[in-house]
């Protein structure tokens, strides 16, 4: 596993096996596309709240962007960060860029100075697209950064709008040029680069490879069960590993289509109802999403509802059953491995477990998160994994990853999990973070552990267990809750609790009543800021 520039490869005799097992290709992203756009040229590729293209158009739009980018100087190989939303013209770009030979670098709009400089030093962007409008002048923020050359979408003054660089490029001209820019890259070279959803400063960049990162999305939409009639709705940021995987490669690898929208409920759901979405990935931010007036309008062509990011409220769960639609989980990450919930599993194993890998040749294991030694199914330990999608290591990180992988090529998650068996399937049940534990005079409480159970009571819709300082103890633990009806008193929960047979050390001991848990941009929950509001609540009691 060679690392002479920053990139650490998978072993070659590994490399062979994936390939020879038929999932790893012998084509780049782009070609990918074009193989199946070829395929399919009428069907429709992308509808967003902005317009719709179908295969053909969305190939030719990109094929037009990347001869665009080429006149401006941008070479094959280079880094471009991206900033951009869920709209039509975000799909174009990122085929045009992988088209003209580009590396995207999916940053986030909510991302500014301290991120973004940071991943520029570390990768050498050469260019930075970003999107007009917004309360936030990204356009202004690309300027002041300087990362080479400044890149726009939708800007009506802006430099170098991508618009102009479509429809200004001949199609016969650009496809040439396409063809000979795909000719030269290696299926195992560097396409994208994906940022961590690490905890503490700059994220760190994760490598993914033409070949391993359009099986990922292939195995995706084959756990799916999906084909061309698949309409996948994606709320959650597209540029994004979620976003790339499950929401554009994945149904485009099978010539399905994505509906692109808001993440706004109010404007997303008439949108998919309207454009008949069959399948539907809600993060943990639109749980409630069934309780909305018109997401009984989805019903009538809603084949499967994925939910992702958190415990499964029952509440939610039997309201989706209510409707008569089937629902799962899904456990994903960045740096590669992906469960997800069968479509044969049985209801308890979709309601308590993320499901399974979603590819015959991932490998897992459940390690005591102080060495590398494996624990029995149904002990809590750390998740550990490798596979034909997950990385080998971040890049140029030779420290980190001296500590983020086993002797033998394991990723290590940080997350605690369990293996539960259904039938004989082995399934996963995530049991929280290895640093979300609360530290009760030395009794370790999994915060997420407690979370799950709080959220078996009808009369709660969210649930976060974060520790409060204690001069006493070290750390008590603190409840924020969204109700789902009539709000419950402490000494509610912890009857709740007591009469699950919850030891009495891990009931909360201060409850805060909230209308929303806080969430990052990507839909994740907020601990961080829970954590700094209720030491700021004591400080100042």
């Amino acid at each position: 596993m060679s690392s002479t520039d920053g990139l650490v490869r998978y072993p070659a005799d590994v490399a062979a096996r994936y390939r020879a097992a038929g999932a790893w290709g012998t084509r780049s992203l782009a070609a990918e596309f074009r193989a199946v756009a070829e395929r399919v040229p009428e069907r429709e590729a992308v509808v967003a709240p902005d317009g719709r293209l179908t295969y053909r158009e969305l190939d030719e739009r990109a094929d037009r962007l990347a001869l665009g980018l080429t006149e401006l100087g941008l070479r094959p190989g280079g880094r471009v960060v991206l900033q951009i939303g869920n709209r039509l013209m975000s799909v174009v770009a990122w085929y045009g860029l992988l088209k003209a030979g580009l590396v995207p670098i999916c940053s986030l709009p909510a991302h500014r100075e301290h991120e973004i400089s940071g991943v520029n030093r570390k990768t050498g962007a050469v260019a930075h697209l970003v999107e007009a409008g917004g309360r936030f002048d990204l356009v202004e923020f690309a300027l002041q950064q300087r990362i080479g050359v400044p890149l726009t979408i939708g800007a009506a003054d802006g430099p170098n709008r991508l618009e102009d660089l479509v429809d200004r490029s001949d199609p016969g001209v650009a496809r040439a040029v396409v063809d000979r820019i795909q000719a030269r890259i290696h299926p195992d070279e560097v396409a994208v680069f994906q940022l961590s959803g690490g905890t503490t400063g700059v994220p760190k960049v994760i490598p993914r490879l033409h070949a391993e990162y359009w099986y990922n999305a292939r195995a995706y939409a084959e756990a799916s069960g999906w084909d061309e009639t698949t309409r996948n709705g994606h709320l959650i940021p597209v540029i994004h590993n979620a976003g790339i995987v499950c929401g554009v490669h994945a149904p485009h690898s099978v010539g399905g289509c994505t509906l692109l929208t808001s993440p706004v409920l109010d404007e997303a759901l008439p949108m998919l109802a309207a454009e008949r979405v069959t399948d539907v990935l809600f993060g943990h931010g639109h749980y409630g999403a069934v309780g909305h007036p018109v997401f009984t309008q989805l019903v009538p062509s809603l084949r499967r509802v994925v939910l992702s990011g958190a415990k499964v409220p029952l509440p939610l769960f039997e309201a989706l059953e209510g409707h008569g639609l089937w629902s799962g989980q899904l456990f994903g990450m960045g740096e590669g491995f992906f469960a997800l919930s069968g479509s044969g599993a049985p209801r308890e194993a979709r309601l308590t477990t993320v499901g399974t890998p979603i590819s015959a040749l991932d490998e897992f294991r459940v390690l005591d998160p102080s060495s590398e030694k494996e624990l029995p199914d149904g002990e809590v330990g750390e998740l550990a994994c490798r596979g034909p999608y997950t990385l080998r290591g971040y890049f140029d990180a030779p420290d980190v990853n001296a500590v983020a992988f086993t002797s033998d090529g394991f990723y290590r998650t940080g997350d605690l999990v369990a293996v539960r068996t259904f039938g004989g399937e082995r399934a996963i049940s995530v049991e929280g973070r290895i640093k979300d534990v609360i530290n009760r005079g030395g009794e370790k409480i999994s915060a997420e552990e407690v979370e799950v159970l709080l959220l078996r009571h009808p009369g709660i819709r969210e649930a976060a267990i974060v520790a409060m300082p204690d001069e006493r103890l070290g750390e008590r633990s603190c409840a924020y809750l969204v109700p789902s009806g009539g709000r419950l008193t402490l000494p509610d929960l912890q009857e709740h609790l007591a009469g699950l047979g919850v030891a009495k050390f891990k009931w909360p001991e201060r409850l805060e009543w909230v209308s929303s848990l806080p969430k990052t941009a990507v839909g994740k929950l907020d601990k961080k800021l829970l954590h700094r509001q209720i030491a700021a609540k004591l400080s100042e009691e």
